[in-house]
């Protein structure tokens, strides 16, 4: 069962909250008052509030403003007309304004995020100060309001100090301005929110869930995988001990510039959150030896290794990005070529994608030095067993559009894995709507079903990064049945016929004896890392009863030592 639903409405309010963000303002010791302030030293005393990640006290560029107001125009919650105390307009789907890089646009979006998940408080302070209904600004301008009224408070109401070469944007300066010009209102009416609910700090309005995801956001480790098409596991280890990285056998001795090997993946070493700097320093990143992605992106890849047979191919197919793409490649090239064999082909589904992100695609597999990719346009529903491209391929590495529940750092998720950024609202109050849901699980078991009729396919490996039984094992299961009773009506068992095979990654225990194994392998979000879940779905030659048995959770495991 799915817990704490929801499609909108007011978020519980916690009457207490202990708990911060680390990292509060620095205190400035200019005068904050904007010339055309009158009020003055009248402004409300506020108290500090936590710093967004990433925010510097002075403010952002106003494109990252016009951009972050686009992505909240697009995934604001719509409130019925009875409900609704602001009205953004009815422009929906909107294109997002182009930025010069992507640290700007993970900004814009974080900024968006942010704004989405105190909308409502928000709103109420727009209303309560006399903001929304004195000041001239067309609907379509409230998005602008919102996420610059966010900004705005959690940088105390300090006006922004600008670049002299900053490109400025006339919708974002008058915004600004009305906002500097009623900002002696606007605190009062944050203050007296914050008296009215008892809140230690905004943070306290929200979702335990959404708290929760914050908190793990900020200590969640580094996980790099090692490009073994342009280095070794011996020379990225030579190069970061050179560079005064300590080696320890496991995570729970992660402190200062030290690193481990991943407990189930070896070719992933795992850092410190704070080392990325130094990380950049080696050039390891630079050459692309070293590769920075979450962890619940690297299983599917090293369990497709696994499995791979001789002169076996893989098909990939679902959301994922070309870092995923790059890593699945490397790892059965170098498979195959210590086993003296040609590199397999791995094809990879694009028909969800833009041309211009067929390219970007591409481009990085190239970068990776990856030679054995290929690109298929055709949607996978319409590809099967007899298409000549693809029958060397024994593996399928399904990694389906999911809820992304089980991510604590969503916005940095979504955009480096390609995912679905229409997720963020829900996402932002700590649960996805049934709708969507559902529509998702209606997906998932499209996408399996038809993976499970390749005769040629071995396995298929699928993964998610949802923290949903529905997603998951369930989906899984009714798959496994539904093949199966599909096979008993053809009479032709071995051609169709899956159980599900023990986890690749098994859990190391301190007792004697046999390690203990499991049909699902899944990883609780916690604040080394965020969750997934992996199930790999073997044919069998004679036809024997699944038992599925329930699913079972696994905590991130005691680590192994070091190679």
């Amino acid at each position: 069962m799915v817990k704490n639903k929801s499609t909108g409405g007011r978020a519980s309010r916690s009457s207490t909250c202990k708990t911060k963000k680390p990292g509060s303002q620095i205190e400035s010791s200019k005068d904050p008052t904007p010339v055309d302030d009158p009020a003055g030293s009248d402004t409300a005393s506020v108290s500090p509030e936590p710093q967004t990640p990433g925010q510097s006290q002075l403010g952002f560029p106003d494109r990252v403003y016009l951009l972050a107001s686009v992505i909240f125009q697009n995934n604001h919650l719509e409130k019925s007309a009875a409900h609704r105390l602001v009205n953004y307009g009815n422009q929906r789907g909107l294109l997002l304004p182009k930025v010069k890089d992507e640290e700007m646009q993970r900004t814009a979006f974080e900024l968006a995020f942010n704004t989405l998940k105190y909308q409502e408080l928000l709103e109420d302070i727009v209303i309560d100060s006399g903001f929304y209904l004195t000041q001239p600004l067309p609907q379509d301008q409230m998005s602008l309001v919102g996420v610059m009224l966010y900004d705005f408070q959690d940088r105390k109401f300090l006006p922004r100090e600008r670049q002299g070469d900053e490109e400025i944007i006339r919708e974002v300066r008058d915004v600004e301005n009305y906002l500097l010009r009623f900002k002696t209102k606007l605190a009062a009416s944050l203050a007296r929110c914050r008296i009215k609910h008892d809140l230690l700090s905004i943070e306290c309005i929200l979702p335990e869930s959404v708290k929760t995801m914050q908190e793990r956001s900020s200590s969640l480790l580094l996980y790099a995988w090692i490009n073994m098409l342009k280095s070794s596991l011996d020379e990225v280890l030579s190069v970061l001990k050179s560079a005064g990285f300590s080696q320890v056998k496991s995570i729970g001795q992660l402190e200062g510039q030290t690193f481990c090997q991943d407990p189930h993946c070896g070719d992933i070493l795992v850092f410190p959150a704070q080392l990325k700097a130094q990380l950049y320093s080696t050039k390891l990143l630079s050459d692309h030896k070293l590769i920075i992605q979450d962890k619940s992106c690297s299983l599917g890849p090293n369990a497709v290794c696994s499995l791979l047979p001789e002169e076996g191919g893989v098909l990939m197919v679902g959301c994922f990005s070309g870092l995923t793409v790059s890593h699945t490649a490397s790892l059965i090239a170098e498979k195959h070529k210590a086993e003296g064999n040609n590199q397999p082909t791995l094809y990879v589904c694009v028909s969800d994608r833009t041309d211009a992100q067929r390219e970007e695609l591409q481009q990085a597999v190239t970068a990776m030095g990856c030679k054995n990719v290929k690109l298929i346009p055709e949607d996978f529903q319409s590809l099967d067993g007899s298409d000549k491209r693809l029958q060397k391929v024994r593996v399928i590495l399904l990694t389906p559009k999911c809820s992304v529940s089980a991510v604590s750092n969503p916005v940095e998720f979504i955009l480096q894995e390609n995912g679905d950024t229409d997720l963020l609202q829900d996402l932002s109050q700590g649960s996805i709507a049934q709708s969507k849901l559902e529509a998702l699980v209606a997906q998932q078991r499209k996408d399996i079903d038809h993976a499970l009729k390749f005769p040629k396919v071995l396995a298929v490996v699928y993964s998610t990064c949802s923290s949903y039984p529905e997603e998951n094992a369930e989906v899984v299961s009714r798959a496994l049945e539904q093949a199966n009773a599909y096979s008993e009506q053809e009479g032709d068992p071995k051609q169709v016929n899956f159980r599900l095979s023990p986890s690749p990654f098994s859990i190391p225990h301190h007792a004697e004896g046999p390690e203990e194994t499991d049909p699902f392998f899944m990883l609780e979000p916690s604040e080394e890392s965020n969750g997934c879940f992996l199930a790999v779905l073997h044919r069998e030659e004679q036809p024997k009863q699944c038992a599925c048995g329930p699913q079972r959770t696994l905590s991130p495991a005691p680590s192994l030592p070091p190679n």
